[in-house]
Formats: structure tokens, sequence, C-alpha cells
């Protein structure tokens, strides 16, 4: 009875303030929650959240009702004890996350450049999915890969349907690993990707598959994969994948995804008025890949 006394006073002091607290703290854990989805992190938050609510019921409950002082005296100790703990565990979230609140150039060409990388990868990639050849390409956007570049071959070059095939040939030292698009350049190759942590993922994916999950989980990157073994054309961002995409559906979604990167720059990007689409198309068709029989 003492009990049930105990937490309806409990209630019975609570301010309206407090509703609107209980509401933000519920936003910021859902927006925490959302950016560790997929990642060794979310579990971590998890367990971190049932270990502090439990305290905090033990002490506001149980250290009350039994008037136990030193437990309540222990108590704000031992949350910061656990905020530290936290700053540890969270050591490679807490990195990304401070990486993303910076800036960075993606896009400073014309609107023409704009469309003629994509372009030029989009028919790459066609070219491997219908030979069924295995392909990773990352767009940089606002986080840099300064790193991963340094430990890659380094390249800085035209962006080319016959260079990313060619990087990709398997008969190339660095087909086995992924490219990077920087700056509308092809920065790099052989390019070590940092593989998914995440355990809930499809078993048949292979592991380009898992590598372009780990890198978009960890920064903001576009990233573009086919299929050694189905050809089949993926699109990863933020931990997400669609998969068995056209080769005009993948055009389609760079151009709008690029497009909305805060460092690209929107006047550039619009279509240029006075250009004639049957020129475009006339364009891209003199620029399909030309496969060998």
């Amino acid at each position: 009875m003492e009990f049930l006394q105990l937490i309806k006073g409990l209630i019975s002091r609570r301010e309206p303030t407090d509703l609107v607290e209980l509401l933000l703290i519920g936003l910021a854990v859902f927006a925490v929650m959302r950016f560790l989805r997929g990642t060794r992190g979310a579990r971590l938050l998890r367990g971190f959240i049932f270990l502090l609510a439990g305290s905090s019921l033990l002490v506001s409950v149980v250290a009350n009702l039994l008037d136990l002082e030193r437990i309540k005296q222990i108590y704000p100790l031992f949350v910061g004890a656990l905020f530290l703990i936290a700053l540890v565990a969270f050591q490679p979230e807490l990195r990304r996350a401070l990486i993303r609140l910076g800036a960075a150039t993606w896009f400073g060409p014309s609107a023409q450049e704009f469309d003629r990388v994509i372009d030029e990868t989009v028919e790459a990639v066609a070219y491997l999915a219908k030979n069924k050849i295995g392909g990773l390409i990352a767009f940089e956007r606002a986080t840099e890969f300064g790193g991963l570049i340094d430990t890659a071959c380094k390249l800085d070059a035209e962006v080319s349907r016959e260079l990313l095939a060619t990087i990709f040939w398997p008969g190339s030292m660095l087909h086995d690993m992924g490219v990077i698009i920087s700056q509308g350049r092809i920065a790099a190759a052989a390019v070590q990707f940092p593989l998914t942590e995440s355990e809930d993922i499809d078993a048949t994916l292979g592991s380009r598959h898992r590598a372009a999950l780990g890198l978009s989980q960890e920064s903001d990157a576009l990233v573009v994969v086919v299929s050694e073994e189905t050809g089949i054309i993926s699109l990863v961002e933020n931990g997400e994948m669609e998969r068995h995409l056209t080769s005009e559906t993948l055009r389609q979604l760079l151009r709008e995804k690029l497009s909305r990167s805060p460092a690209a720059h929107p006047r550039d990007l619009e279509p240029d008025a006075d250009a004639n689409p049957a020129d475009d198309r006339e364009a891209r068709a003199e620029r399909e890949p030309r496969t060998q029989t």
C-alpha cells in the first residue's frame, strides 16, 4: 500500500513542464537511435537506456520507499561514471557525428560537368552490370575521405566510363576494392571501405555490399554497387540500400541526391535553358560503352 501511495505522490508532484521535458528527451533518443540505426552503437544505446532507466527507477521508488540515503547520495556519482563510460563506448559514433557537422564542397563544376560525371558513371555501371563485373563507387559529399584516399591508389583523374570499366576489370590490380569520386574527379582507386557491423543484412550480400553499407553508415557518402554474381545495381545511402535499379533509375537518383548535397551549388545545377534535349541524347548515345564479344 505504501508503494502505491509513493507512486501516486511522485506522479502528483509533476509539473506541466515535465511533460515537455519528457517529450524532448524522447525526441532526442529517437534522433540518436535513427542516427545509430544498423550500427553497433544501436545495441549499446539500448543497453545504456535500460541501465539508466533501471537505476532511476531504483532510486526514485525503492530508495525513497526504504529511505536509503546512501544510495541516493551515490546515484549522481553512478550516473556521471555511466556517461564517462558512454563516451568511450560510443567513440566511433561520436566521431562520425562530429565529422558530419563539418562542411565540404562536393561539386564546384557547372551543370554540364555535373551531368557529364553522372552520365559517365552510369554508363560505366551499366557496362559492369551487363558483363557481371563487380563494382564499388562512392561519391564524396560533406564527409571528406582524406584518410581513406591516403592509404589507397591516388589518381585525381577525369571521370570516364572507360577508366571506371578498366579499374574494375577482373584482371586489374585495383578491381577488388572501391573508387572514390571527389570534386567531380576520380580521387582514388583500390580504396578499402569499412565493413558494416550490422547483423541485420541479407546473408547473400557479398563484401562489396557490406563495404558500401559500412561506408554509408559512417559518412554521408552515396555509394553505387554492382554485384559480380548477378549484375544487380544497388545504391546505398545512410545505411539504406536500394536494389535492382535500372541505369535510368540510377541516373535520376544520383542527380536528385547529389544536387541536394549541402555543399552543392543549386544555381549551377539548373539545366541550361538553351540546351537541346535531342542533342544531349545523341551525345549520350555516342558515349555508349563499346563491349567486346
